[in-house]
């Protein structure tokens, strides 16, 4: 069995023993490799991670409480969901977490990412191929708030020092069914993800600083999830609109089926 020694001065950022975990992982993506280094997982891996979680959480109930939850259901579980995947790797080679709003933990919705790995580091902000209903809730915001949107959306571009760019929309080719084709909103009504991200060196895991740079971007960005969380709300507030719009089905070419994934 491969040990390593963690001190608890380190919580709030990882080790290089955590980076080389990784990039053995990747190299070694096998139940009997990492079996053989779990003590190594649990200790330099999965203990920073949580600790990580938790200074964050701290910080959090000051300007996203509703995202506030226990860490070890923030942090994202490292095992692979191979069932519907032709790629049977049991294990993923990042480590990340997810600050989902409360009661909509099981549905996407909008909210906060990280995602840390030998590669880089990266926050993001957002919502990321949300259910059926919650598409069309957006898309119909979208509609009639798209200036708002763009003006919050270019606001964070600006700022200085962050790194925020647009996450991929993954945008339709065309208008779904029910929005006019010369609708103003769209390019936002075509797209399946709104939000930002910033992409960090991989460094900073390794920084006493991880967990103040990681705040600094999810504060900042706290105002367009509660805005695309409003969109959300008011959609589900509205079943009778909801439920005649509700026939005007995707594209063809738009996403089917396809359970809630976020940024990952």
């Amino acid at each position: 069995m491969v040990r390593v020694e963690y001190h608890r001065s380190m919580a709030t950022c990882f080790s290089p023993q955590a980076m080389t975990f990784l990039r053995g992982l990747a190299r070694h993506n096998q139940r009997e490799w990492f079996e053989a280094r779990r003590s190594v997982y649990e200790d330099a891996v999965k203990a920073p991670l949580l600790a990580v979680v938790e200074e964050i959480n701290a910080a959090m109930r000051e300007f996203a409480p509703e995202h506030v939850r226990p860490a070890h259901k923030i942090a994202m579980r490292i095992y692979r969901d191979t069932r519907f995947s032709k790629d049977k790797r049991p294990y993923k080679t990042h480590l990340a977490a997810w600050w989902s709003r409360a009661t909509m933990e099981k549905t996407s919705g909008g909210g906060f990412y990280l995602r840390i790995s030998p590669q880089q580091v990266m926050v993001a902000a957002g919502v990321y191929m949300p259910d059926r209903e919650q598409l069309l809730s957006l898309r119909r915001w979208m509609s009639a708030h798209h200036a708002l949107y763009r003006r919050t959306l270019e606001e964070l571009l600006r700022l200085r020092g962050a790194g925020f760019e647009p996450v991929d929309p993954a945008a339709l080719t065309r208008m779904p069914k029910g929005f006019a084709g010369d609708d103003p909103g769209g390019e936002l009504i075509r797209a399946c993800n709104w939000g930002v991200h910033a992409l960090l060196p991989a460094e900073l895991a390794l920084s006493p600083q991880l967990v103040r740079q990681v705040v600094r971007r999810l504060r900042r960005a706290a105002p367009l999830v509660e805005m695309l969380n409003g969109a959300i709300l008011q959609g589900a507030a509205e079943p009778g609109k909801m439920a005649r719009e509700g026939s005007a089905r995707p594209a063809p070419d738009a996403p089917r089926d396809l359970p809630p994934r976020r940024f990952f």
